[in-house]
């Protein structure tokens, strides 16, 4: 997901409250309500009735807000890019500090539809939704599936050590194999992506060329931050989970401390800075040096994780092989 922040202030604001098969949508000013189901045809109904309204009443920019649900919300999404309007994917925790600010410690669709529809309102500088490149989407979904069948391995192998009865054992044995069958052919697949799209292909090379970054490593950057390349160090450490947090209060001075950040970015990039540690030359250094001032482990690695994506934002930026002559 591409997110491009804007200074523009909304006026005319729908929320939806997302759900399986339900939509709770508040608007603002109106400060209406209703409930519709979670389809594309009723989406597009609504909105449409809104634009119209707006046009009408001549109420200003417009708004289209929702909630990340783990993809309940992508009718709402896919409809309002198709029509033009802005939309903003809201993330939870941010909405319910929102909501803890106001004051609101009640929890209902009703309430949460009000309330994301006042967030987008008031909230400085919302960012806007842009959908990702077809190929990122199709990347993410095979690597999604290839940790899942992965997952289900270890699973069953760590049941297979433990198991006794003959038919659990052959049970287990025939699975692990259709599993091992499934895992192949998801790799072939994202290998011919790879091969096929010349954008994908010639970003994974130039990342290879940083050591410590293998093809699963390269592969699920560019699947959950299709972004990197076109980011400030700041910004890319932030969206990484990387960016060191001040904890400071007069005269105490906190240790600094990371938090949130992609999971699946975090855990690529933290095997890709064990093997760094150890056979890339300045990231060793700088890992030694570190280790030399009493830090653990984790504080090292957590800095050479920094240091790697801010490498493969630069050498993505610029187009060009890493050298390894500087770090940033």
């Amino acid at each position: 997901m591409t997110m491009i922040p804007t200074q523009q202030a909304f006026n005319h604001i729908v929320a939806f409250e997302v759900s399986k098969e339900m939509l709770v949508v508040h608007t603002l000013p109106a400060d209406e309500q209703c409930t519709i189901p979670n389809k594309p045809q009723t989406v597009r109904r609504l909105l449409k009735a809104e634009v119209k309204r707006n046009r009408k009443e001549r109420l200003g920019a417009v708004l289209i807000v929702c909630e990340a649900t783990g993809g309940y919300e992508r009718h709402v999404l896919d409809v309002a890019i198709d029509l033009g309007v802005p939309v903003h994917r809201a993330h939870g925790t941010r909405v319910r500090f929102f909501a803890r600010y106001r004051g609101l410690l009640a929890k209902t669709d009703p309430i949460d539809a009000r309330l994301l529809a006042h967030y987008g309102l008031k909230t400085d500088e919302v960012r806007l939704y842009v959908p990702p490149a077809p190929e990122t989407v199709a990347l993410r979904a095979l690597h999604a599936r290839r940790s899942e069948i992965q997952e289900m391995m270890i699973a069953e192998t760590c049941r297979l050590d433990h198991a006794r009865h003959k038919s659990v054992v052959t049970s287990l044995k025939a699975h692990i194999a259709e599993l091992k069958a499934a895992f192949a052919a998801i790799e072939a697949e994202i290998a011919q992506l790879l091969r096929e799209c010349e954008t994908l292909k010639k970003k994974i090379e130039l990342m290879r060329t940083v050591i410590g970054i293998g093809p699963v490593s390269a592969m699920v950057l560019l699947a959950y931050l299709p972004d990197i390349g076109r980011l400030t160090k700041g910004q890319v450490a932030r969206l990484a989970g990387l960016a060191p947090i001040n904890d400071d209060s007069g005269k105490k001075r906190g240790t600094r401390h990371v938090e949130a950040g992609r999971t699946a970015i975090r855990r690529a990039l933290y095997m890709a800075a064990v093997v760094a540690m150890k056979r890339n030359p300045i990231l060793k250094a700088f890992a030694d040096r570190l280790r030399s001032r009493g830090y653990p482990f984790k504080y090292v690695a957590t800095a050479v994780m920094r240091k790697l994506v801010v490498i493969l934002n630069a050498v993505l930026r610029d187009g060009q092989p890493w050298k390894g002559a500087k770090t940033t």
